[in-house]
Protein backbone atom coordinates (compact mmCIF):
# COMPACT_ATOMS: atom_id res chain seq x y z
CA UNK A 1 0.00 0.00 0.00
CA UNK A 2 1.13 3.60 -1.19
CA UNK A 3 1.46 6.68 1.19
CA UNK A 4 -0.73 9.49 -0.44
CA UNK A 5 1.30 12.67 -0.67
CA UNK A 6 0.05 16.32 -1.77
CA UNK A 7 2.16 18.57 -3.05
CA UNK A 8 2.24 22.14 -3.69
CA UNK A 9 4.95 25.13 -4.02
CA UNK A 10 6.84 26.49 -6.57
CA UNK A 11 9.96 24.25 -7.28
CA UNK A 12 8.56 22.08 -9.87
CA UNK A 13 12.10 20.02 -10.05
CA UNK A 14 11.47 18.55 -6.94
CA UNK A 15 7.70 18.21 -7.32
CA UNK A 16 8.68 16.35 -10.81
CA UNK A 17 11.19 14.04 -9.29
CA UNK A 18 8.60 13.04 -7.02
CA UNK A 19 6.30 11.06 -9.67
CA UNK A 20 9.86 9.81 -11.40
CA UNK A 21 11.76 8.73 -8.93
CA UNK A 22 9.43 7.74 -5.52
CA UNK A 23 6.39 6.11 -7.97
CA UNK A 24 6.88 2.58 -5.60
CA UNK A 25 6.69 4.63 -2.21
CA UNK A 26 4.18 7.27 -2.68
CA UNK A 27 0.94 8.06 -4.97
CA UNK A 28 1.30 12.04 -5.75
CA UNK A 29 -0.89 14.58 -6.01
CA UNK A 30 -0.15 17.74 -6.67
CA UNK A 31 -2.18 20.85 -6.00
CA UNK A 32 -2.25 24.70 -6.57
CA UNK A 33 -1.65 26.89 -3.52
CA UNK A 34 -4.73 28.69 -3.59
CA UNK A 35 -6.95 27.88 -0.29
CA UNK A 36 -9.49 26.64 -1.92
CA UNK A 37 -7.63 23.94 -4.00
CA UNK A 38 -5.59 22.72 -0.78
CA UNK A 39 -8.98 22.50 0.91
CA UNK A 40 -10.47 20.17 -1.04
CA UNK A 41 -7.37 17.93 -1.83
CA UNK A 42 -7.05 17.53 2.23
CA UNK A 43 -10.90 17.25 2.60
CA UNK A 44 -11.59 14.87 -0.05
CA UNK A 45 -7.90 13.14 -0.95
CA UNK A 46 -7.16 12.85 3.10
CA UNK A 47 -3.04 12.24 1.77
CA UNK A 48 -0.58 11.13 4.23
CA UNK A 49 1.29 14.09 4.87
CA UNK A 50 1.73 17.65 3.04
CA UNK A 51 4.86 18.65 0.96
CA UNK A 52 5.40 22.00 0.45
CA UNK A 53 8.22 22.27 -2.18
CA UNK A 54 9.79 25.67 -1.71
CA UNK A 55 11.23 28.26 -4.47
CA UNK A 56 11.11 31.96 -4.62
CA UNK A 57 7.60 32.14 -2.86
CA UNK A 58 6.08 34.89 -2.58
CA UNK A 59 5.47 36.44 0.76
CA UNK A 60 1.58 36.80 0.29
CA UNK A 61 1.24 33.01 -1.13
CA UNK A 62 3.31 32.21 2.12
CA UNK A 63 1.38 34.20 4.56
CA UNK A 64 -2.34 32.47 3.01
CA UNK A 65 -0.25 28.87 3.73
CA UNK A 66 0.57 30.23 7.22
CA UNK A 67 -3.05 31.44 7.90
CA UNK A 68 -3.95 27.85 7.18
CA UNK A 69 -2.37 26.39 10.10
CA UNK A 70 -5.58 25.70 12.18
CA UNK A 71 -7.31 23.55 9.28
CA UNK A 72 -4.07 21.57 8.23
CA UNK A 73 -3.74 20.58 12.02
CA UNK A 74 -7.44 20.14 11.93
CA UNK A 75 -6.83 17.14 9.31
CA UNK A 76 -3.83 15.67 11.59
CA UNK A 77 -1.79 15.60 8.42
CA UNK A 78 1.99 16.07 8.59
CA UNK A 79 3.70 18.90 7.18
CA UNK A 80 6.66 18.80 5.51
CA UNK A 81 8.76 21.76 4.02
CA UNK A 82 11.92 21.41 1.24
CA UNK A 83 14.16 24.13 0.21
CA UNK A 84 17.34 25.86 0.10
CA UNK A 85 18.38 27.18 3.67
CA UNK A 86 17.81 30.64 3.10
CA UNK A 87 14.09 29.52 1.89
CA UNK A 88 13.27 26.95 4.90
CA UNK A 89 14.10 30.01 7.29
CA UNK A 90 11.96 32.47 5.92
CA UNK A 91 9.18 29.87 6.11
CA UNK A 92 9.74 29.50 9.82
CA UNK A 93 9.68 32.93 10.46
CA UNK A 94 6.40 33.57 8.25
CA UNK A 95 5.09 30.69 10.34
CA UNK A 96 6.06 30.58 13.61
CA UNK A 97 3.10 28.60 14.32
CA UNK A 98 3.88 25.69 12.62
CA UNK A 99 6.33 22.91 13.38
CA UNK A 100 7.01 20.77 9.83
CA UNK A 101 9.53 18.50 9.34
CA UNK A 102 11.88 20.73 7.25
CA UNK A 103 14.31 18.98 4.81
CA UNK A 104 17.02 21.44 3.21
CA UNK A 105 18.37 21.42 -0.32
CA UNK A 106 20.19 19.95 -1.80
CA UNK A 107 18.98 16.59 -1.26
CA UNK A 108 17.33 13.90 -3.52
CA UNK A 109 13.90 13.17 -3.95
CA UNK A 110 14.69 9.74 -2.70
CA UNK A 111 16.11 11.28 0.37
CA UNK A 112 12.99 13.18 1.19
CA UNK A 113 10.81 10.11 0.41
CA UNK A 114 12.92 8.24 3.23
CA UNK A 115 12.66 10.67 6.03
CA UNK A 116 8.92 11.13 5.22
CA UNK A 117 8.42 7.52 5.70
CA UNK A 118 10.35 7.06 8.42
CA UNK A 119 8.10 10.31 9.94
CA UNK A 120 5.02 7.90 8.59
CA UNK A 121 6.26 5.08 10.42
CA UNK A 122 6.41 6.79 13.61
CA UNK A 123 3.93 5.20 16.02
CA UNK A 124 2.05 6.74 19.35
CA UNK A 125 5.12 5.64 21.52
CA UNK A 126 8.29 5.88 21.34
CA UNK A 127 10.81 5.94 18.22
CA UNK A 128 14.03 4.56 17.89
CA UNK A 129 16.70 6.35 15.90
CA UNK A 130 16.15 5.82 12.11
CA UNK A 131 17.45 2.94 10.52
CA UNK A 132 20.12 4.40 8.01
CA UNK A 133 20.97 1.48 6.48
CA UNK A 134 21.01 1.69 2.47
CA UNK A 135 21.81 5.36 2.67
CA UNK A 136 24.79 6.94 1.17
CA UNK A 137 27.31 9.30 3.47
CA UNK A 138 25.53 12.20 1.13
CA UNK A 139 21.74 11.36 1.57
CA UNK A 140 22.33 10.41 5.15
CA UNK A 141 24.10 14.33 5.72
CA UNK A 142 21.43 15.81 3.76
CA UNK A 143 18.92 14.73 5.80
CA UNK A 144 20.35 14.98 9.55
CA UNK A 145 21.97 17.90 8.29
CA UNK A 146 25.21 16.89 9.53
CA UNK A 147 28.31 14.19 8.45
CA UNK A 148 28.45 11.38 10.09
CA UNK A 149 30.74 11.21 13.32
CA UNK A 150 33.33 8.79 14.09
CA UNK A 151 33.05 8.34 17.71
CA UNK A 152 29.30 7.22 18.85
CA UNK A 153 26.89 9.80 19.45
CA UNK A 154 25.48 10.68 22.74
CA UNK A 155 21.26 9.89 23.42
CA UNK A 156 18.35 12.13 23.69
CA UNK A 157 15.17 10.90 24.70
CA UNK A 158 12.56 14.01 24.31
CA UNK A 159 9.32 13.42 25.95
CA UNK A 160 6.19 15.59 24.88
CA UNK A 161 2.25 14.99 24.12
CA UNK A 162 2.38 17.24 21.05
CA UNK A 163 3.98 14.94 17.95
CA UNK A 164 4.52 18.44 16.19
CA UNK A 165 6.95 19.43 18.96
CA UNK A 166 8.46 15.87 19.01
CA UNK A 167 9.03 15.64 14.90
CA UNK A 168 10.32 19.04 14.92
CA UNK A 169 13.22 18.77 18.00
CA UNK A 170 13.96 14.95 16.68
CA UNK A 171 14.86 17.13 12.86
CA UNK A 172 16.86 19.79 14.46
CA UNK A 173 19.05 16.89 16.90
CA UNK A 174 18.78 13.99 14.95
CA UNK A 175 22.15 15.00 12.84
CA UNK A 176 24.26 15.30 16.05
CA UNK A 177 23.08 12.80 18.98
CA UNK A 178 21.06 9.68 18.52
CA UNK A 179 17.17 10.58 19.15
CA UNK A 180 14.26 8.69 20.33
CA UNK A 181 10.81 10.12 20.98
CA UNK A 182 8.16 9.21 23.51
CA UNK A 183 4.23 10.89 23.89
CA UNK A 184 3.50 10.91 27.25
CA UNK A 185 5.74 9.73 30.48
CA UNK A 186 4.25 6.67 30.58
CA UNK A 187 5.60 5.27 27.69
CA UNK A 188 9.28 7.17 28.13
CA UNK A 189 9.24 5.10 31.36
CA UNK A 190 8.15 1.96 29.43
CA UNK A 191 11.51 2.80 27.22
CA UNK A 192 13.87 3.44 30.44
CA UNK A 193 13.21 0.19 32.06
CA UNK A 194 14.96 -1.57 29.10
CA UNK A 195 17.01 1.45 27.10
CA UNK A 196 19.54 3.87 28.17
CA UNK A 197 20.08 7.51 27.23
CA UNK A 198 21.92 10.29 28.54
CA UNK A 199 19.91 12.92 28.76
CA UNK A 200 15.72 13.43 28.75
CA UNK A 201 13.76 16.28 27.29
CA UNK A 202 10.48 16.28 29.77
CA UNK A 203 7.22 18.32 28.94
CA UNK A 204 6.41 19.91 32.05
CA UNK A 205 2.85 20.20 31.53
CA UNK A 206 1.24 16.89 30.12
CA UNK A 207 -1.84 15.43 30.46
CA UNK A 208 -2.52 12.53 33.09
CA UNK A 209 0.70 12.11 34.38
CA UNK A 210 2.52 15.58 34.45
CA UNK A 211 6.50 16.07 34.19
CA UNK A 212 6.66 16.84 37.56
CA UNK A 213 5.46 13.09 38.16
CA UNK A 214 7.55 11.75 35.57
CA UNK A 215 10.68 13.10 36.94
CA UNK A 216 9.90 11.59 40.43
CA UNK A 217 9.33 7.81 39.30
CA UNK A 218 12.71 8.56 37.06
CA UNK A 219 14.71 9.69 40.49
CA UNK A 220 13.18 7.00 42.40
CA UNK A 221 14.61 4.47 39.81
CA UNK A 222 18.04 3.14 41.35
CA UNK A 223 18.93 2.67 37.43
CA UNK A 224 17.99 6.58 36.31
CA UNK A 225 18.19 8.62 39.56
CA UNK A 226 20.97 10.30 37.96
CA UNK A 227 19.71 10.98 34.63
CA UNK A 228 20.06 14.33 33.48
CA UNK A 229 16.54 15.89 32.69
CA UNK A 230 15.73 19.30 31.60
CA UNK A 231 11.88 20.93 31.16
CA UNK A 232 10.56 22.30 28.19
CA UNK A 233 7.45 24.06 29.58
CA UNK A 234 5.54 26.92 28.65
CA UNK A 235 5.09 28.44 32.25
CA UNK A 236 6.41 32.07 32.32
CA UNK A 237 4.80 33.31 35.23
CA UNK A 238 7.60 33.76 38.35
CA UNK A 239 6.13 32.08 41.12
CA UNK A 240 5.45 28.58 38.30
CA UNK A 241 9.47 28.85 37.16
CA UNK A 242 10.71 28.80 40.76
CA UNK A 243 8.50 26.03 41.26
CA UNK A 244 10.03 23.86 38.22
CA UNK A 245 13.58 25.73 39.22
CA UNK A 246 13.17 23.78 42.68
CA UNK A 247 12.93 20.07 41.46
CA UNK A 248 15.75 17.88 40.50
CA UNK A 249 16.74 18.85 37.67
CA UNK A 250 19.72 19.90 35.40
CA UNK A 251 17.83 23.17 33.23
CA UNK A 252 14.56 24.18 32.01
CA UNK A 253 13.72 25.81 28.30
CA UNK A 254 10.61 28.12 27.69
CA UNK A 255 8.40 26.56 24.61
CA UNK A 256 8.09 27.82 21.61
CA UNK A 257 12.05 26.55 22.42
CA UNK A 258 14.98 28.37 21.24
CA UNK A 259 16.55 26.05 19.02
CA UNK A 260 20.08 27.91 19.51
CA UNK A 261 19.92 28.03 23.22
CA UNK A 262 17.99 24.11 23.32
CA UNK A 263 21.48 23.15 21.58
CA UNK A 264 23.61 25.43 24.06
CA UNK A 265 21.93 23.33 27.05
CA UNK A 266 22.37 19.98 25.76
CA UNK A 267 26.13 20.62 24.85
CA UNK A 268 26.72 22.56 28.66
CA UNK A 269 25.35 19.31 29.88
CA UNK A 270 26.36 16.19 27.60
CA UNK A 271 30.03 17.82 26.56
Amino acid sequence: MKYKVLLTGNNKTIINEFFTYTDSEFECITTSERYDDIMSHLTYIQPDAFVYCLFQERLDDLKRFANMERHISEHDIPLVIVGDAEECSKFAKMAPQMHPLVLQKPISAQAIARAIISMLKEKKGYDEPDDKEGMSAKETSSVEGAALEVKPKKHILIVDDDSRVLRMLKTYLAGRYEVATAINGNVALKFLETKDTDLVLLDYEMPTENGAAVLGKIRANRKTKNLPVVFLTGVTKENKIKEVVSLNIQGYLIKPVDMEKLLSTIKGILG
